[in-house]
């Protein structure tokens, strides 16, 4: 069973920055990918940012030339550097593993293993 558990969540200032890690409880040898996601209070759960295990990478329009998603060397930690802040960002982030058979294109069905998400909040 893999683990996941965020951190990094924080009440920042628009324009801000913030780096979010997820902690992977084991590596995973096959084909995977990894993946941010953000719940608006309110709103459905939706990808910010994807990492396949071959290094490619994808990110929503929304987040795009702001946030960064990145994995260490044992992919056993997945970061996402998220700068220039709005207050839309605000809500909660969790990571995920999945299969993502259609990446780029990944979606909550796509994803077996969740964290339990840390929150970010962005003041105006």
């Amino acid at each position: 069973q893999v683990r996941l558990v965020e951190s990094g969540g924080d009440s920042v200032q628009a324009g801000g920055s913030l780096r979010l890690s997820c902690l992977v409880s084991e590596h995973i040898a096959h084909d995977h990918c990894m993946s941010w996601f953000h719940q608006a209070p309110g709103k459905e759960r939706e990808a910010v940012a994807g990492v396949y295990s071959d290094g490619r990478t994808t990110y929503a329009d929304s987040v795009k030339g702001r946030f960064t998603i990145s994995q260490d060397n044992a992919k056993t930690t997945l970061m996402l550097q998220m700068n220039s802040l709005k207050p839309e960002d605000t809500g909660m982030y969790y990571c995920a593993v999945g299969a993502c058979l259609w990446f780029p294109a990944i979606t909550v069905a796509d994803f077996g293993y969740w964290g339990q998400g840390t929150q970010v909040t962005v003041s105006s």
